[in-house]
């Protein structure tokens, strides 16, 4: 890439004066040669030394201020200094970002700009797309192996669908690794800290031959268990990972570049901490048979029945080639990669023994990316790129009912304490008598539902961008992206409760027909019904019953609903529904960049983005409405005519949900400004950016509901200012302000929030720091110190929750990290570190108890950590 061209396209002149502003994201060069041979892309300045950040967020090498678009980079000194291991803390030094590890270790959310999916649903493709090397990580699971060998992140804000063939209606997080390098070199790094943390990494890079580079490096992170399983005397949220990657660079020709990657890490971790900041009527009957749960919040500790699991293995390989021809230069990215995650959780989260679940998931992904792109002397510049995605997802899944749910529901549903607790006949025994199920069979099965369910999800795209410079510094942008996906899945399920097996209110008006027939209830069929029904001598009785079947007052068994937690289901594909989705969209980009002075840039553009339909791969899986609408109290008999309950498919107690949300589609508007000015960098975005069919993925306390809101849109800006006002220091100051709303969102769980402010997204998010280096004269020895803060305004959890309904719980964020290296001119370096200094407590999220109405549990965030490191550069 040539830095000698004007405008956005490259300005020398302006490249070396933007040197010292590009600290913001780095800390000082280090005198190693690892160290100043991390990009071989990089230009130093003049002046200062100071190197200049150079960045592919465009597809094409730039330098950090030349790039036209919102983007926030860590180098990988930043990650070394500051102690960011994994992308969990990567949100602490860029605003923009918010990232959060929920049910277990392999569970984690990414959201720009208050955009973001959970990823408890292997189904739901994440709006905010995770690229390693160029190879895109589909599931958030296979992007949490810890940040080794890192060179740089690039976090892009906004949808950057016309760059990445792979949706990424949101922004995308690009994680670039460090290639091997044709001088020989590496790094050993050992760090303890409380808690027994042991983080061990190490690298080594060289030449094998005169045009074949190698590089290996590996990591391994275990810690003792923040939290205590009291009753169990286990420890809980502990760190237990390793990974590896071997790496060869070949350059047979000077025009030609190969690079071969293949990595391997394992993830085996008890997680995750959960307390209860509210307890419900249901509380009383889990002590009443010996059952525990954790009240309080920030305590870290819990009481469960049994140990949890998670275990990730996660594995592949990509070949990227680069083959430069002059003003045209070809790369292509082949991928193939695997993903093993399994979980065993106690959803109970108490030290009854109510339930559990098991998940065991795998994924195979293939990827192919090929990019043209020119690099001529003339006005006009374009890539064209094309892109193909191959996945398979299989799931097995169930959840084991406990010894003791059986006599935690039976006290709920009135019965007595001492009958319950003794094994005598109780509330029910008289159910299963009533509706002619077997003794002991209620909540005894050994099961409560067991799945399986499969997606295969195939897409390519065509996308592209042209440059065209009139003048001088002056260039307008033109994007596209056409991408066309297709998405087939089969779900199935079997559940065992004989209860949840019989609608209460078809089992009132068949036990009426029967009795105004005089006849056994088993006689009662369709026709029956239908005749009895039509019959003028006999509708008014039948109105009577009916009217009587969804009136609690006459039905008593209308009070064991919600006691009926898996229903049977539909499986899919059926004669109605096909499994199948299908999605294409053709989306662009226009901008316009222009250099004001060889210090000053400023950009506008329009971009829209898309991302294709998610499917619901779980047990709350259910048909559209428009296939299927239940009756009263979940009726049969009472629907209304639809194709499911003509095909004869309806099952009892089926409702309609949701099967899959359809796709998203996001556009922004956006000006920004970026400056560099006698060692002052400044940077400012300005955007509005909306997404109409947002993905909403929440937990209802028995299961997940995923639906699209009509439209979800937030403005705000962003900035950072840096500054080196002397010779060693650096500060930064990032801000990003969202005024986020849902303009369009009738349809959620918690009811129409149209006009209302998404929870959840802070205000405010700020990331500043400090770093100093001390040279001690000539030795070359440097002494490198660095403070930095994280804050997130005061905002809302969650809008409400579906069973407990409104509430007041927030979340502010204040955390001080800090760090100091006394880096040696040997290559030896030691130093300490500490994060959360101050040892800040909030709630990272909270949801509806499971199976326990009126109960709110919670996530705590994680305690002040601390240690020392030693390290060998050579």
């Amino acid at each position: 890439m040539n830095f000698d061209k004007t405008g956005f396209a490259g300005s020398t002149r302006f490249a070396l004066m933007s040197g010292a502003a590009a600290l913001a994201f780095a800390m000082p060069a280090a005198a190693h040669a690892q160290d100043t041979a991390d990009d071989d892309t990089s230009v130093e300045d003049e002046f200062s030394g100071a190197p200049v950040i150079v960045v592919t967020a465009t597809k094409r090498e730039q330098t950090l201020q030349e790039t036209p678009i919102s983007v926030s980079v860590t180098t990988g000194e930043t990650l070394e200094n500051a102690q960011i291991r994994d992308v969990l803390d990567l949100q602490t030094v860029t605003p923009s970002l918010r990232v959060s590890q929920l049910q277990t270790s392999s569970a984690s959310t990414f959201i720009i700009r208050g955009f973001g999916n959970g990823d408890n649903n292997f189904g739901i493709e994440p709006s905010v797309g995770v690229f390693i090397d160029g190879v895109f990580r589909s599931r958030s699971a296979a992007a949490l192996s810890d940040l080794s060998n890192v060179q740089r992140i690039e976090v892009l804000n906004g949808p950057q669908s016309t760059l990445f063939g792979k949706n990424a209606s949101a922004g995308v997080i690009s994680v670039i690794t460090r290639e091997p390098q044709f001088t020989f070199g590496g790094s050993v790094e050992a760090s303890y800290g409380n808690f027994n943390a042991i983080v061990l990494k190490g690298d080594v890079t060289g030449p094998l031959t005169d045009n074949i580079a190698f590089s290996i490096d590996g990591s391994y992170n275990k810690r003792d268990g923040y939290a205590t399983i009291v009753n169990l005397d286990e420890e809980q949220n502990n760190r237990d990972r390793w990974a590896t990657r071997a790496q060869l660079l070949f350059e047979p020709t000077p025009d030609l570049r190969i690079r071969a990657i293949a990595d391997y890490s394992e993830i085996d971790e008890i997680c995750c901490q959960v307390a209860t900041l509210v307890s419900g009527p249901v509380t009383g009957a889990i002590n009443a048979v010996g059952g525990q749960l954790s009240t309080d919040f920030f305590g870290y500790e819990a009481f469960l029945n049994f140990v949890p699991t998670n275990e990730v293995k996660n594995y592949g390989g990509s070949i990227q080639a680069d083959w430069n021809t002059g003003p045209i230069s070809v790369t292509s990215i082949t991928s193939y990669r695997e993903l093993e995650n399994f979980f065993l959780s106690d959803i109970d989260y108490t030290s009854a023994d109510i339930a559990t679940e098991t998940r065991d998931q795998a994924v195979e992904t293939f990827t192919q990316e090929l990019r043209i792109a020119s690099d001529f002397d003339g006005p006009i510049n374009f890539l064209l790129g094309g892109f193909y995605f191959d996945e398979k997802i299989n799931q097995d899944s169930a959840i084991p009912n406990g010894s003791q749910i059986r006599n935690v529901f039976e006290l709920l549903a009135g019965g007595n304490p001492v009958d319950v607790l003794t094994g005598a006949p109780s509330v029910f025994n008289g159910v299963e008598a009533a509706l002619g199920l077997p003794q002991e069979s209620i909540f005894l099965t050994p099961l409560l539902t067991s799945e399986t369910f499969s997606m295969d999800n195939t897409s390519w795209s065509i996308f592209g961008t042209v440059d065209f410079e009139p003048v001088d510094g002056l260039v307008f942008t033109a994007g596209f992206n056409y991408t066309d996906d297709k998405k087939d899945f089969a779900l199935s399920q079997t559940s065992f409760d004989p209860l949840g097996q019989v609608n209460l209110v078809d089992a009132f008006i068949v036990g009426g027909i029967a009795q105004a027939l005089m006849v056994a209830p088993g006689s009662v069929d369709a026709a029956t019904i239908a005749g009895f029904a039509s019959n003028p001598a006999t509708a008014p009785i039948f109105q009577a019953i009916t009217a009587a079947a969804i009136d609690p007052a006459q039905n008593p068994l209308l009070a064991l609903q919600a006691f009926q937690f898996q229903p049977p289901f539909l499986a899919i594909p059926n004669a109605v529904e096909d499994g199948k989705t299908r999605d294409d969209k053709l989306t662009y980009l226009f901008r316009a960049s222009y250099e004001v002075t060889p210090e000053v840039n400023v950009y506008a553009s329009y971009a829209t983005g898309f991302k294709a339909s998610s499917v619901n791969l779980s047990r709350d899986s259910r048909p559209l409405n428009t296939d299927f609408t239940a009756g009263p109290g979940g009726s049969t008999i009472l629907a209304p005519s639809s194709p499911i309950l003509n095909a004869g498919l309806a099952v009892p107690n089926l409702v309609s949900g949701s099967r899959f949300a359809g796709p998203e589609e996001a556009e922004v508007y956006e000006i920004g400004l970026k400056a560099s000015i006698e060692g002052v960098n400044f940077n400012l975005a300005l955007f509005d950016q909306s997404i109409e069919g947002f993905q909403s993925f929440a937990f209802t306390g028995t299961g997940f509901a995923l639906r699209n809101a009509g439209k979800q849109s937030v403005r705000g800006f962003e900035m950072d200012v840096n500054i080196r006002p002397t010779d060693g220091l650096v500060l930064t100051f990032a801000a990003t302000h969202l005024d986020p709303l849902f303009d369009d969102f009738p349809g959620s769980v918690l009811g129409d929030l149209t006009g209302v402010r998404p929870a959840g997204i802070p205000a405010w998010a700020i990331a500043t720091s400090a770093t100093y280096t001390h040279e001690f004269g000539l030795s070359g020895n440097r002494l490198v110190t660095r403070v930095d803060y994280n804050h997130e305004s005061d905002t809302p959890i969650n809008n409400g929750l579906p069973t407990f309904g409104p509430n007041n719980f927030t979340r502010e964020v204040n955390l001080v990290n800090a760090s100091m290296t006394f880096a040696m001119e040997n290559g030896i370096e030691v130093g300490i570190w500490g994060r959360n200094l101050f040892d800040d407590q909030y709630i990272l999220t909270i949801f509806d108890g499971v199976a326990q109405a009126g109960t709110v549990s919670g996530y705590p965030s994680a305690p002040r950590t601390y240690g020392g490191v030693v390290r060998f550069k050579f």
